[in-house]
């Protein structure tokens, strides 16, 4: 049979498919309502797992997982549909649904805003970059930025959470487990480190380099041209220059920026010592209550999960169902669980769009415990 007999006889299964398809959902709507009346949850594992097993053994032994594939899709499809009609709305879909109502069209210009470090660090570079006209406190720790938001001390805080070459910054997910902030707006920001020290200190002099941990593993290369030289992990690459340019020691040196180099009056010995030419640092922007911005287009959540098989599996599944794009996805282990952990998402969506709405509902539903953690747009 020619290869365009055989596509019109897929035209034609594919037609049967979408009538069958319309059919089946209406049928998912009606059985919605009655669920509603009756008080059923939308889940229905046993009713999934006998209807799975009855689909496998239809489709045979040559077709069967490609068949469970598709049946797994097909419930996501008709659970997200069903709770588009069950579910009323949440305590956070209300609690969005009134940010959006009072929407902020620009982002602020001023403000005062916690940045960890010293003066000269990446964050402040970031700091400035997102408020032209900030007012940056300096907190020596990541924590101290998340208290000084939680509590008030300043509007907004400024923090790293991953590299394009070195990952996540661990601490920071760690820590935004355990603070109520909502983060307003990103940003990347390109990193460019050079090994910096004291005013005539030669390369073959540095017997130890210091700087922050993230910064190390950018510059991991660059460190094996020193062998024989201690690498010691500081708070911040900031602080690293800031503490060689006033130490006694004439043998250490520290990997941070150009910036820092003048700032603290220091001789730059090598620039772009990163391993990549294109480093970037994405920051993110906290506020203590949520604040959703005209253009916000990524919405990222903290989610527990059921301790079972597949639980991820259908979380991402109704993130597909919708064709989203999850462009970020971490797990950190739960403290005091063994190997259970907690799901950081990134999706590329808005709340401006119901269907989005209807997700979050949805998600919240099936989730052990979901956190939304903002909707916002990335610069």
């Amino acid at each position: 049979m020619s290869l365009d007999k055989l596509r019109g006889q897929m035209n034609d299964v594919d037609s049967a498919l979408v009538e069958l398809f319309v059919e089946r959902m209406k049928i998912a709507s009606e059985i919605a309502e009655q669920k509603s009346k009756e008080g059923i949850p939308i889940s229905d594992m046993r009713r999934e797992k006998d209807v799975m097993n009855r689909i496998m053994d239809m489709a045979g032994e040559e077709f069967e997982m490609y068949a469970n594939r598709l049946y797994r899709t097909l419930f996501e499809v008709s659970k997200s549909h069903q709770a588009g009609i069950l579910i009323n709305d949440t305590e956070l879909t209300t609690d969005i649904k009134e940010s959006i109502a009072d929407m902020k069209m620009l982002f602020p210009r001023k403000a005062t805003v916690a940045c960890q470090g010293v003066e000269g660090s990446y964050a402040e570079r970031a700091c400035d970059k997102l408020f032209p006209m900030a007012n940056a406190m300096h907190f020596g720790t990541f924590e101290g930025v998340f208290n000084a938001v939680e509590k008030g001390l300043c509007q907004y805080g400024v923090l790293p959470i991953e590299n394009s070459s070195a990952g996540s910054v661990l601490e920071v997910y760690d820590l935004m487990a355990s603070h109520k902030f909502y983060i307003v707006k990103s940003l990347k920001l390109n990193v460019n480190h050079a090994l910096v020290v004291k005013k005539g200190v030669k390369r073959s002099d540095i017997k130890e380099i210091i700087s922050h941990e993230q910064a190390l593993r950018q510059c991991s290369e660059f460190l094996k041209s020193f062998p024989n030289a201690k690498v010691t992990v500081f708070a911040n690459t900031a602080a690293a220059a800031k503490y060689v340019s006033e130490s006694d020691r004439d043998d250490i040196a520290a990997i941070s920026s150009t910036g820092c180099a003048k700032l603290y009056g220091m001789d730059i010995l090598q620039e772009a010592v990163q391993n990549s030419v294109s480093n970037q640092t994405r920051f993110i922007c906290i506020a203590k209550n949520m604040e959703i911005y005209a253009g916000a287009n990524k919405i990222s959540l903290i989610m527990t999960l059921a301790h079972k098989p597949g639980a991820l599996y259908e979380m991402l599944g109704k993130i597909a169902s919708h064709n989203l794009n999850l462009c970020k996805l971490e797990s950190r282990p739960i403290g005091g669980r063994d190997f259970e952990f907690r799901f950081y998402f990134d999706i590329d969506a808005s709340v401006f769009s119901d269907t989005v709405l209807t997700l979050l509902k949805e998600m919240e539903f099936s989730a052990d415990k979901m956190e939304f953690l903002g909707c916002y747009s990335e610069g």
